[in-house]
Order: structure tokens, then sequence, then C-alpha cells
């Protein structure tokens, strides 16, 4: 799929709404709500911002390999592998958030004024070829659905 202007702004606006979607949905909770799993198979927020992380961690360093270099080429990328490495999960929420914040305008800085003919530099990610605009695409669907997680998770709160 090549990146058109439309389709880029659309999903700039997706990864960029994203960590104000999760500040507002988890406004003046307390960490005990924020790491509260209905059953053992559930995520918390925590948990879904720990995930959140890891995959833009990621993400996010293919997009920048893209960009820095001609068409590298990566093996698998195990998002939950990374996540059990970096341990975001036994962060406090609050200082996962900010982190993820900082990440995502650092991420945004590159991306939002890059000219077209860069959206389509590409990398080899497990013998399948992906562009910086298949990654970014990718990143906004895979959020857009956490972030609508975190959001069903306190809808209805009271206070």
């Amino acid at each position: 799929m090549k990146a058109t202007l439309p389709e880029i702004e659309k999903y700039l606006g997706i990864i960029s709404a994203a960590p104000q979607r999760i500040a507002q949905a988890t406004k003046d909770l307390d960490d005990a709500r924020l790491q509260f799993k209905s059953d053992s198979k559930a995520w918390s927020a925590n948990d879904i911002l720990a995930h959140l992380r890891s995959c833009s961690d990621l993400w996010s360093h293919s997009m920048y390999a893209m960009l820095a270099e001609n068409e590298p080429v990566f093996s698998d990328i195990d998002e939950r592998r990374w996540a059990k490495v970096t341990r975001y999960a036994e962060l406090p929420f609050a200082e996962s958030l900010k982190a993820y914040v900082l990440q995502r305008e650092n991420l945004l800085r590159v991306l939002q004024p890059l000219p077209i003919e860069s959206w389509e530099r590409s990398a080899i990610i497990f013998e399948r070829k992906h562009t910086v605009f298949t990654q970014t695409r990718r990143m906004a669907k895979h959020e857009d659905e956490h972030v609508e997680q975190i959001e069903t998770l306190f809808r209805n709160r009271k206070g």
C-alpha cells in the first residue's frame, strides 16, 4: 500500500491522540484501580500500557532504522518477549505513562515533517517488506484497539 497524505495524516492523528486518550481515561485513578484485573487472564490498564510501550519501542526502532539505513533486515520482532525484558508492567502507571508520552513526542517529531517519499522507505521484518507508512499504520490500528480497551475499563466509573 502506497502512502497518501490523507492516510498519513489519519494515522499520525491516531498515534498522536493515544497518550492523551489514555491520560483522560485514567485521570484521578489510583494505582490499585489501574493494576486491577477482573480475572487471571485479564489485563489491567497498567498491563495494556506496558504492552503498548513495548510495541512502540520496537516498531519505532524499526521506523528509525528505515529512515537511517537502506532497507535494514530484522528477524522476528517479538513484542511480548521485549515486554518481559523491559518489565514495564512492574512500573507505576503514572511513571510508565509519562515515559510513553515522551517516547511518542519524539517519534512524532521525526515523522510529522517527513517528505512523502520517506514514508516509502522500507525494511525487511521477519521476511516481509514493511515501510515507515505501514509500520505507522500498524501502530495506529493496534494502539487504537488497546486504548479503547482502557477507555472501556473505566467508561462507567463513579466519581
